[in-house]
């Protein structure tokens, strides 16, 4: 019984979901905490709650305390241990000695962010976190981290006090900075969310910090307590919201900051690390975080400069902290803590309820069974896979943020190459590589170098007819101007000044304001050796730069700023079977359709034998012609969704067997039993032809009959636990709500089987089907599986979380539900009731991101060394399927008789191979493989006014520009 009872007390410590492994309670579980908790007195309870350091650099040596920690563990029975300086041999066996000396096995922590290699001696760290911002592969990121992980298993860690997930919006943040994803809340929790699933899948515990958010600071809080003046609502709006969705997504444990935020607490000079309503308030209380919290180390000035050593730990523990990081003073500690629960401040039941959220984490860590760690070739296998995987990042990161040369990227070579390093004194990779492979002759320029000497170098490289600067070897943090000296900053003024230099910046992209004026310009990231052969492969042309800036630096180069490089460099036409001079005629089509009013602006792809010849944008993103569209200019697909993520991800489940496509709606989904929808076979649904109603106006219900106003209970403006469904901005819908759309779907009435209705249900259904099959959210399968791999920055469900908003063309100026610009929120409203993700719609895209995609179908799954789809899973979907329609499976085709119709579709010139589809916002993608063309029209039709405006049907635009393109393919 009284196991039961410690067992039920588990289970209120966690409610365990998702990947929040760490805290599970269990029979088992309850048997090993109630047998340890048992044998611990007081002292030894209150030292389980702490972490102690096991070493320290000391100038230009590490000084050890393993013995010291080993006498603490035998005396005391202390919780944990924190590595830091040290070889990899010498770390395990101070672990061995520790663990051996404890009658409880101890929690071994490092603080990782970049992998034991950010502290370890012989091992090479990973990137830098804002590194990992700049690329687009979040499946990347979630590797990254799983890679983490198995170094700390390896060498017998438990817990990595990473990822941190500040958003980093003070550019002279002394302490965070270059340690964060950016300065984007919403890609600093999903990279944050990856590398944290990617570590705890590997069972190793992580850890968010610093909460609630370090990131705009100018003080570091290891010499001073910083200061945040900010409202709860500007917390809320910002910093909380990474912390926030970690938690959702089942995060282990958070690192608690020593900040001075007065509208959490405004007790003088009390950190949020120890204040009871920053720790138990806000993170447990308000935020529902169940699991292990850690005060950020308690021998920082932040702390000590008001708290002394046993004080800060004793003040720690009363605002909710579990585990004390640092907490120096160990036997004053335990003194203090002892005489606070005399006088009734600090409780057993609380100490009680900390010890016993700490013994099952290390239990559910696998502490239980502890095993030594093994020595013999373990700096061997901790380096396994390093230089492999940060070749990968690296070759995603690096990002090309300007170019107004197109002879610098490719590098076109013509006479003499000159390279200049900035803060070099000699030689490095990336010099060496330019002498090697362009017979560049080097000259260096390091930070002691005077005003004079460089006046004198930029005269001598004016002999030069090309310029390579390389800026190398700066502080990682921003003091000083990170330590660039202003000779430099002179000297790169000056040559920035001709077309003819292209710069690489090898560290933190914050130093680029030195080069805001440059014409060509290359973010790297890390001076690395591997990011400068990344660097040159880029300068060759045999790298793409996929990367873009996390952090704004200045106007010329703002968050989000990268050109996908490749796109704006010339293709060798000679080679492709088409005349591309004829395919100028769209210029007149495009604009015609603008000025008559069918659109404000589009976007024309064409890629023709695997090239993209053709990639150009018209007019503006609204008639007020305030915002010209670009070829980044990202669109709302509608139905092309249906293509682009749905039945891809349909395709992709159908090859691997876990998805037959005979099989019935009954067969996937357990809440459609017993309707009248259980039996639709999903052949039948993506044909169209299963009898589904084609449109249910679900918003109908949550508005007034007359005002068109929404109705009292339905939305909020402000997002809560109980409203999360964002439907449009500052408008969130009640999360039951879904329930009832899915209710009215299944009570809809069902047409005669094989008659083909094109339905927006049919496609719902689908997307439901892809989550139940997969267990993953429809968005976050076509991004893990296609968008991803296929380097889709902008490819994407709500982008109104991950891209800015104005590369977002708007669509309509909603009058009838929403009531406002809809501007990143999916236009379609059943989709929007559905949260923005959707089979049927949802999906926004620029058309280079989208091509990738549809390039890799006509190369039969393959594309750009990426495999995802077998060829014969392409063939058979995009095939004829219908005996009553023109559809494939999931695709739209050309009409069978096309030859005698008057009005051919899509286009005259189509053959049978032809397969895409149609947007009602304005867009179409079509590809044929048979002609190995791809065509993509993306616009924002219904800007501002609606769907009542149909010019672009009547002026048959799409249709239009495609047949030019077939005509440019005969004329050649």
């Amino acid at each position: 019984m009284k196991q039961l009872l410690v067992l039920a007390l588990l289970c209120c410590l966690w409610s365990y979901s998702g990947a929040q492994q760490f805290l599970q309670a269990n029979e088992q579980a309850a048997h090993w905490v109630d047998s340890v908790f048992k044998t611990l007195n007081k002292k030894e309870k209150i030292a389980q709650l702490m972490v102690l350091r096991v070493s320290e650099r000391k100038g230009t040596t590490v000084a050890y305390y393993d013995d010291q920690v080993a006498a603490y563990a035998k005396k005391y029975n202390i919780g944990g241990i924190c590595l830091f300086q040290g070889p990899p041999v010498k770390q395990a066996q101070m672990i061995n000695h520790i663990q051996a000396s404890a009658a409880t096995p101890v929690m071994v922590c490092v603080d990782g962010e970049t992998g034991v290699g950010m502290r370890f001696d012989s091992v090479p760290k990973y990137p830098d976190q804002l590194t990992l911002g700049a690329v687009s592969d979040e499946n990347l990121v979630y590797r990254v981290g799983k890679a983490i992980a198995e170094q700390c298993k390896r060498i017998g860690i438990q817990v990595n006090y990473a990822p941190v997930i500040d958003i980093n919006n003070n550019p002279n943040n002394p302490v965070i900075n270059f340690r964060s994803f950016g300065e984007d809340k919403y890609k600093v929790a999903r990279w944050g969310i990856a590398i944290t699933k990617g570590m705890q899948d590997a069972g190793v515990m992580a850890c968010g910090k610093h909460f609630p958010g370090h990131g705009d600071v100018a003080v570091d809080s290891h010499l001073d307590l910083p200061v945040i003046n900010k409202s709860v609502t500007q917390l809320d709006s910002l910093e909380l919201y990474p912390f926030r969705q970690l938690i959702q997504a089942g995060v282990g444990s958070m690192m608690v900051a020593h900040l001075y935020i007065p509208a959490i607490d405004s007790t003088p000079n009390r950190a949020t690390s120890l204040s009871p309503a920053n720790v138990t308030g806000l993170l447990r209380n308000q935020l529902g975080f169940k699991g292990i919290t850690f005060t950020d180390g308690l021998e920082m000035k932040g702390v000590t400069k008001f708290y002394p050593a046993g004080e800060a730990g004793l003040q720690s523990l009363i605002a909710g902290n579990d585990m004390l990081c640092l907490p120096g003073d160990i036997k004053g500690t335990i003194s203090k803590v002892k005489k606070a629960m005399k006088k009734g401040l600090f409780t057993k039941e609380q100490l009680d309820e900390h010890v016993r959220r700490v013994l099952l984490a290390k239990y559910n860590l696998g502490l239980n069974t502890l095993q030594p760690v093994q020595t013999e070739n373990l700096t061997v296998q901790l380096n396994a896979g390093i230089t492999d995987l940060k070749k990968e990042v690296y070759a995603q990161a690096i990002t090309l943020l300007k170019q107004t040369n197109t002879a610098a990227i490719p590098f076109v070579k013509k006479g003499k190459v000159a390279f200049i390093g900035i803060g070099l004194a000699q030689s490095n990779r990336f010099a060496q590589l330019l002498q090697q492979q362009l017979g560049a002759e080097c000259f260096y320029f390091d930070y002691k170098q005077t005003e004079a000497q460089a006046k004198a170098l930029l005269e001598q490289s004016k002999t030069y007819d090309a310029i390579i600067i390389g800026v190398h070897q700066y502080n990682k943090y921003p003091a000083g101007n990170f330590g660039i000296s202003n000779a430099a900053v002179t000297l790169l003024n000056q040559l920035q000044q001709q077309d003819n230099v292209t710069s690489f910046v090898f560290g933190n992209p914050y130093a680029i304001k030195n080069l805001c004026q440059a014409h060509n310009l290359v973010a790297c990231y890390e001076d690395d050796s591997l990011m400068h052969e990344t660097a040159v492969a880029l300068l060759q042309g045999k790298q793409t730069a996929y990367g873009t800036l996390p952090v704004t630096v200045c106007k010329e180069f703002t968050y989000g700023t990268g050109i996908i490089s490749g796109k704006s460099v010339a293709v060798n036409t000679t080679a492709i079977k088409i005349d591309t001079a004829a395919l100028h005629a769209i210029d007149s089509i495009a604009e015609n359709a603008i000025q008559k009013g069918a659109t404000p602006g589009c976007v024309v792809l064409v890629a023709k034998d695997g090239n993209i010849v053709f990639n150009r944008a018209y007019g503006y993103m609204n008639y007020d012609k305030k915002e010209p569209v670009t070829t980044e200019t990202v669109y709302d697909l509608a139905s092309v969704t249906k293509i682009s993520a749905t039945t891809v991800s349909i395709m992709q489940l159908y090859e691997q067997g876990k998805i037959d496509i005979h099989k019935t709606l009954g067969d996937y989904l357990p809440w459609v039993k017993g309707t009248d929808k259980e039996h639709l076979v999903l052949e039948n649904l993506l044909l169209h032809q299963a009898g589904l109603t084609a449109f249910i106006p679900f918003y109908k219900e949550t508005i007034h009959t007359v005002t068109g106003k929404p109705l009292r209970g339905f939305f909020v403006e402000k997002e809560d636990s109980n409203h999360q469904v964002r439907v449009a901005k500052g408008m969130f819908l009640r999360n039951t709500w879904k329930d009832t759309l899915y209710k009215r779907i299944l009570q809809s009435p069902l047409g005669a089987p094989n008659t083909y209705i094109y339905s927006d249900n049919d496609f719902i259904f689908l997307g439901k089907v892809v989550e139940e099959v997969s267990g993953m959210p429809l968005d976050e399968f076509a991004r893990e599986h296609f968008y991803g791999p296929l380097h889709m920055i902008t490819t994407t469900f709500q982008p109104w979380k991950y891209l800015p908003v104005n590369t977002i063309a708007p669509t309509e100026q909603e009058k009838y539900f929403r009531l406002q610009l809809l501007r990143g929120d999916v236009h379609d409203p059943g989709a929007a009731l559905l949260g923005g993700v959707a089979g049927h719609a949802g999906l926004f895209s620029n058309a280079h991101d989208l091509a990738q995609l549809y390039l890799l179908l006509l190369n039969g799954g393959e594309w750009n060394k990426v495999h995802l789809l077998k060829k014969e899973t392409i063939d058979f979907f995009t095939a004829y399927h219908s005996k009553v329609s023109r559809r494939g499976l999931g695709f739209d085709k050309p009409e069978k008789d096309n030859a005698t119709r008057k009005v051919p579709y899509p286009a005259a010139g189509v053959t049978a191979q032809a397969f895409g589809h149609t947007g009602f916002t304005g867009t179409c993608v079509w590809a044929d493989p048979e002609q190995n063309l791809l065509y993509i029209f993306l616009s924002n039709r219904v800007c501002p006014e609606g769907g009542s405006n149909d010019k672009l049907t009547r002026l048959n635009v799409r249709s239009a520009i495609h047949e030019v393109i077939y005509q440019a393919i005969r004329n050649n």
